[in-house]
């Protein structure tokens, strides 16, 4: 005889576990909140299940379970909702034929077969536990007969939504403060050059012709090529050990910048500079993923990324009133700059050593059952996917053109993004401002950008979609570029700067999110990241040297447009893609019948996996 399936279908992934009835361990718990059904099938007007072979199945409900579905024959699944909270228990006996539920009004299976197995569902009182345990011999996931193996205990687990969502605000404040910290040191100690140049360098250093492009370009070279390797690193070492050695370091070449007095010095300064930094952004974000489901992972990234947007406008200030120490010690106030942000970015380096945790099973912060919260919930969001380190998920990442897409997407925003961190305070010089005015007036620009971004990322893990929003922000930044290259009257001009800004920034933080997304497994998404994260920035060559046609800047205007406009046509074909290739696996799940519990099957995947779902 062959009898029913039982599937479990978890709420997160809509991934699908299945198991012959006949299979059952001694003792199954089925939580409900990640399995809405169990599947088969009965006739509703004799509450008989009837098999091609005859034998017969009496279900007694009283309205515990409800059935739904038309009859099927034996080869297909039964269904069953349970309309409660509570866990149901399949119990197998091999002594009697017959067994009864332990209430009146729990239902009752019977195998009314020759077969010696019965089973019995029942419904117990659920504990109110924030992490409930369910124990069983067997997991329910298995295959394999009983009899041939030794019983392996296994244990599920309910988290509860409230408790988790506190939980996780409880880690945004330990981690997101922090690592916006950071990223502002990071971003700050890149684009003060900017700032430097109108403080007087372009004139002592003589920065004529095309050398300040040569010194602000030969910083993103070292930077790209550093952050698939710096991301291995992160993966085989302590995140507290090497996201700290990197700013350390940093933050040292920052500070003996102030000591160049020549262009070549520069260019030495501003290539170890970004050899040293190229970590920290790819670094950060992988370390975000670590810690956050993938659905909930785009605000954060946009919270710290909002930084950068902070470091333009409180660098505009800092630059401001330390260029006025001009001749302290001997110095120029533009050296100044370059040593006080390179020695605060030192302390803050260090002190990362104690501040900063490295993973969520053990954080200092949190009670032991706040970081199973936090440990089960990423388990049933990468449900399936390889943690352990292999190159074949550094090939996959490499070989997959999905990883190109979203690098693509990313160098249409970045481009952008940089061209506005090393020039917004030129642009802004060159529409009348004085120096020192325009210092100031970058503040409002990079001011808007952050309050973008931060409503970006919220509104994409909130409706969990990336191209959407993606798409919105780089069509405002591509209409502000269009403002500034048609207009000539400063009050315009200004607008469209301030346009152009807040519509870039949000789109780098939301294609992050939405290329880690895209990566199945830990190694496959560090260095999918890397290498997105690592194309990206090479767009900062073009950007250094676009905006050399003051004072208006119409080369450098007409390529941002065209930077965004790729940007706009690749989200579109990402999203048409991803969504073509989730109904793909979903019919062959389907046809196949896969079953997510042989996850070892689906490890060597990744995201190729049929139970992998892409975000659009």
């Amino acid at each position: 005889m062959s009898l029913p399936k039982l599937h479990q279908e978890y709420e997160d992934d809509n991934e699908l576990e299945e198991i012959p009835l006949d299979e059952l361990p001694d003792t199954v718990t089925i939580v409900p909140s990640y399995a809405d059904a169990c599947e088969g099938s009965w006739d509703r007007a004799s509450s008989q299940l009837t098999h091609d072979d005859e034998s017969k199945v009496s279900v007694a409900s009283k309205g515990s379970l409800t059935s739904k579905g038309p009859a099927l024959d034996s080869r297909q699944p039964f269904t069953t909702h349970h309309s409660t909270h509570s866990p149901i228990t399949v119990s197998r006996s091999a002594t009697t034929t017959t067994t009864t539920s332990s209430s009146s009004s729990s239902p009752t299976f019977r195998n009314s077969s020759t077969s010696s197995s019965s089973y019995k569902t029942k419904i117990s009182s659920p504990d109110r536990s924030t992490i409930k345990h369910y124990r069983s011999r067997r997991s329910f996931a298995g295959h394999e007969d009983i009899s041939k193996e030794p019983a392996k205990e296994e244990e599920k687990f309910i988290i509860d939504e409230t408790e988790r969502k506190r939980v996780l605000r409880k880690a945004d404040w330990h981690l997101l403060p922090f690592v916006s910290l950071l990223y502002l040191f990071s971003f700050l100690d890149r684009a003060n050059i900017g700032n430097a140049r109108i403080a007087g360098m372009e004139h002592d250093v003589e920065l004529h012709g095309l050398r300040y492009n040569v010194v602000a370009a030969i910083f993103f070279i070292p930077y790209a090529l550093c952050e698939v390797p710096s991301n291995i690193c992160l993966k085989l070492m302590r995140p507290s050990r090497w996201i700290p050695s990197i700013m350390v370091a940093w933050g040292i070449v920052m500070t003996l910048m102030c000591l160049c007095h020549s262009y070549e010095g520069l260019i030495a300064g501003r290539f170890f500079l970004g050899l040293t930094e190229g970590g920290l952004f790819p670094g950060i974000t992988f370390y975000l993923s670590l810690w956050y489901r993938r659905r909930d992972v785009a605000q954060r990234i946009a919270i710290f990324y909002s930084a950068a947007t902070i470091a333009g406008a409180f660098g505009g200030i800092l630059a401001f009133g330390i260029s006025e120490m001009e001749g302290a010690g001997d110095l120029h106030g533009w050296q100044w700059i370059f040593c006080l942000e390179g020695l605060a970015t030192v302390v803050v380096g260090f002190l990362s050593y104690f501040l900063m945790n490295d993973y969520p099973d053990s954080a200092t912060f949190l009670t032991a059952n706040e970081k199973e919260i936090m440990v089960q919930s990423l388990k049933q969001d990468s449900h399936g996917l390889a943690k352990e380190f292999r190159m074949t998920y550094v090939w996959q990442a490499v070989r997959d053109y999905k990883t190109y897409v979203q690098a693509g997407i990313q160098l249409g925003v970045v481009v952008p993004i940089y061209a506005i961190s090393l020039f917004m305070p030129t642009i802004v010089r060159e529409m009348g401002f004085r120096n020192a005015d325009a210092q100031l007036l970058t503040i409002p620009p990079f001011v808007a950008g952050c309050i973008t971004t931060v409503i970006a990322g919220h509104l994409s893990d909130k409706y969990n979609k990336r191209g959407p929003f993606i798409i919105i922000c780089a069509t405002v930044s591509l209409i502000g570029y269009i403002v500034l290259y048609t207009q000539t009257r400063t009050a315009p001009l200004y607008v469209g700067a301030v346009l152009a800004a807040m519509g870039v920034y949000p789109c780098a933080p939301v294609d992050i999110a939405w290329a880690g997304s895209t990566a199945g497994g830990d190694v496959r998404r560090g260095v999918t990241l890397g290498i997105v994260i690592g194309i990206a920035n090479l767009g900062g060559l073009c950007s250094s040297f676009v905006y050399i046609t003051p004072p208006r800047f119409h080369l450098g205007h007409g390529i941002m447009m065209g930077w965004l406009g790729l940007s706009i046509l690749l989200s579109c074909f990402a999203m048409w893609d991803y969504n073509r290739l989730n109904k793909k696996k979903k019919e062959i799940c389907t046809r196949e019948g896969i079953d997510p519990s042989k996850n070892e099957e689906f490890r060597q995947m990744g995201n190729d996996s049929p139970l992998y779902r892409y975000t659009l």
